[in-house]
C-alpha cells in the first residue's frame, strides 16, 4: 500500500497532476508506457499512485489508474476522491471510475488520446483537463519512438 501523504488545503489540479507525471516518468524508466495516475482523498490526501505497468508485468490489466486505485487499497467510500491522470482515461479506467463513484477526474492531455473524460463529464464526474505540455511531449515523443506498442495499449493494429 502506497503511504499516505498530506498535501496542502490549497492543492491546484496542476499541482496533483506533478505526482502523476512523476509516475508516468518512473513507468518509462521502467521500459514501459508513460503514462501515470493518482487518487487523492477529498482532504487532499494522496491514496494512492501508480503507472501503466502492462509491459513490466505482461498484465494487460494494469493501466496507470487501475495501479493508483489498487495502491490506494480498500476506501469505504470514493466519494469527493480526485483521479488524476497524464492521459484522458480509456473505456477501461473510465468504467472504473464510474463503477466506484470517483468524484473528480483531473486529466494532463487529451491530444494523444481521448478516452472516456468527455463520458464521465457527462454522468455529472467533474472533469478538469490541463493540456499539459510535459504531458503531451512525453507520450508524444513514446509513440513517435515506439508506435506498435503504443498501438497494442491502445487496442489499434
Amino acid at each position: 500500500m502506497t503511504e499516505s501523504l498530506i498535501l496542502p488545503p490549497t492543492l491546484e489540479p496542476a499541482d496533483m497532476l506533478t505526482v502523476a507525471l512523476a509516475e508516468a516518468r518512473a513507468g518509462l524508466a521502467e521500459g514501459g508506457i508513460p503514462i501515470g495516475a493518482a487518487l487523492f482523498g477529498a482532504d487532499g490526501t494522496l491514496l494512492g499512485r501508480g503507472h501503466n505497468r502492462r509491459v513490466q508485468d505482461g498484465d494487460p490489466s494494469v493501466h496507470a489508474e487501475t495501479d493508483a486505485f489498487r495502491a490506494a487499497g480498500r476506501q469505504r467510500s470514493y466519494r469527493g476522491t480526485t483521479m488524476v491522470t497524464t492521459l484522458s482515461p480509456c473505456w477501461y479506467c473510465s468504467g472504473l471510475v464510474r463503477q466506484f463513484g470517483i468524484s473528480n477526474v483531473v486529466v494532463g492531455e487529451t491530444r494523444t488520446f481521448t478516452g472516456g473524460h468527455d463520458w464521465l463529464a457527462e454522468l455529472g464526474v467533474r472533469v478538469t483537463v490541463l493540456d499539459d505540455e510535459a504531458c503531451v511531449q512525453l507520450l508524444g515523443d513514446f509513440v513517435a519512438e515506439f508506435p506498435a506498442l503504443w498501438n497494442e495499449d491502445i487496442g489499434e493494429e
